[in-house]
This record gives C-alpha cells, sequence and structure tokens, in this order.
C-alpha cells in the first residue's frame, strides 16, 4: 500500500513559514510584500480562486490587492492597468487571473508583466530562465510537485521521471525542474507510443495530462513516486459529481511507494508556492537574497 503523500499537511507548513519570513521582511523593510490580482470579468470559478488567493495572501501577512475589471474591458485597458502594476512601488507580484474573454490576447497580456513581478512564472523570460538554469520564478504547480517530491525521496538524482503532459504550464516547466534536479526525464503525451510501457520504466511519474483516471495500476513500477496534477469532474451516484485525479487511484495506491491524493495532494501547493514567489520577488525587488 503506498504512501500518502499529504499535500494539505506540507502547504500548510510551509504558509507558516512564509508568514514568519514576511514578519522578517517586514521589519526588514517596513513594508508588506504585494501580490495584485486582475481579474477581468465574472467568471464564477475565477472568483472563487481570486477570493482564495486573497485570503492566503492576509494569512501570510502580505498585502493582497484585486483588481476587478467589467466583461467588456478592452485589451488596450488591461494591458494600462498591467503596466501601472509594473512600475508601483507596492506590487512585487502581478497575476492575471485565467481565463481572459475571448477578444483579449492572454498571451499579450502575461508577456506584458515585468518578469521580475511574474509570480506565476509564465512570461518567455520566466521560462526562459528556467530552461537555462538561471534563478528565477518558477510556476507555481510544478515547484509545489517539486517540493513534495523532495520531501519524500529527498535527493532526485539518477532517477528515472516521466512527465504525462507537455504543457507550458505543468508538464514542461515539470520536465526543466526535473532535469535541474539530475533526473533523467521523459515527457510523455497522446502521441507517445505504448506510453504504458514508458510510465512502467519510471521511479517518479507526474500526471498532468487532463484524462480522469488515465493513468493505471499496471502501468507503474512497483514503488514508483505517482504526482498526480489532474482535477476532473466525474459523474457520481444521486446526479453528483466528484474530484478524480489523472491516476486511477485505488489501482494505483496498490502498486506505488507513495502517491498524491486528489483533492488534498497538488492543490494545496499552488497556493503555497504562489506566496513564497510572492515573497521571493519582494525580497528580490529589496536587494535581499531571495531565497525563501
Amino acid at each position: 500500500m503506498a504512501r500518502l503523500i499529504d499535500g494539505k499537511a506540507f502547504a500548510a507548513r510551509l504558509r507558516t513559514r512564509i508568514a514568519d519570513e514576511t514578519a522578517e521582511f517586514v521589519t526588514d523593510t517596513g513594508r508588506r510584500p504585494g501580490l495584485a490580482v486582475v481579474l477581468v470579468g465574472d467568471y464564477a470559478a475565477s472568483q472563487v480562486y481570486v477570493r482564495a488567493k486573497q485570503k492566503a495572501c492576509e494569512e501570510a501577512g502580505m498585502s493582497g490587492s484585486v483588481h476587478r475589471l467589467a466583461p467588456d474591458t478592452t485589451q488596450a485597458e488591461l494591458l494600462a492597468v498591467i503596466a501601472r502594476l509594473n512600475a508601483d512601488a507596492a506590487t512585487d507580484g502581478i497575476l492575471v487571473q485565467l481565463p481572459l474573454p475571448d477578444a483579449i490576447d492572454a498571451d499579450a497580456v502575461i508577456q506584458a508583466i515585468d518578469p521580475a513581478k511574474d509570480v506565476d512564472g509564465f512570461t518567455t523570460a520566466s521560462a526562459g530562465r528556467l530552461l537555462i538554469g538561471l534563478p528565477g520564478l518558477v510556476a507555481c504547480t510544478p515547484l509545489g510537485c517539486l517540493m513534495l517530491l523532495k520531501e519524500v525521496a529527498g535527493d532526485l538524482a539518477g532517477k528515472t521521471a516521466v512527465v504525462i503532459g507537455r504543457s507550458d504550464i505543468v508538464g514542461k516547466p515539470m520536465a526543466l525542474l526535473l532535469l535541474r534536479e539530475s533526473c533523467t526525464v521523459t515527457v510523455a503525451h497522446s502521441r507517445t507510443q505504448d506510453l504504458p510501457a514508458v510510465v512502467r520504466s519510471a521511479d517518479i511519474v507526474v500526471a498532468a495530462v487532463g484524462r480522469p483516471e488515465m493513468v493505471k495500476g499496471s502501468w507503474l513500477k512497483p514503488g514508483a513516486i505517482v504526482i498526480d496534477v489532474g482535477i476532473n469532474r466525474v459523474p457520481a451516484a444521486a446526479g453528483k459529481t466528484r474530484l478524480v485525479g489523472d491516476v486511477d487511484f485505488d489501482e494505483a495506491e496498490q502498486v506505488a511507494g507513495a502517491i498524491t491524493p486528489v483533492p488534498g495532494g497538488v492543490g494545496p501547493m499552488t497556493i503555497a508556492c504562489l506566496l513564497h514567489n510572492t515573497l521571493k520577488a519582494a525580497r528580490s525587488r529589496a536587494g535581499l537574497n531571495p531565497t525563501t
């Protein structure tokens, strides 16, 4: 039976440490780290995510501001908001909540963010620094996955890892982070031939493909560490729904050495790592050691 990787408990410990370090930052600089979240429109799920981020900032002792814009906001108007936040000395991190309305080019908006304030790690500058091994701000979800992996396995050097999914947000940065830890990394995807055999070769499996319960227990090497990034809502009894990951948890739990549940695994780490990045950006902008 696999060890359960409790992302909720790990994230709580991380957030406590960040709150302590934030208090030190306030003492050193006389100001709080500031995160600005930009929300365009009234998409219900985005409203929930933004409230959670604002609450997390407050609990960590940070300043969390939300810039709410109307659904018919133009791209030029949104870019003007980003420009103001780039120039604002009290703003250390900028996050544009996705998705944006169809009329707005999301990539153009993201690339307009000052890389020093890119706490989502989505700009080409942030991605490029990760690619060539320079320090910088890393996308929150893969960073959280790496923290969980190191908590379970310690030194990852020499381990074989398979990342299922090649998105710019999770799959690609996850692969680069694992390479940085001296893993041997394969990025698998929908066109990978004999995907079960590829996955079965791995000491570490990171599933981020967006297909409910796709990865079966028979795909896994006995004792593998499984990080399930997927969040999929599927039908349940009495017309209700339930959340499942990209891994068939019941099967995988019988084979893996350690596994993240869904929910309660990777999810809580994303906001914790957002706070981590905000403090890191604030320290860097204040001329302090950015390591947190």
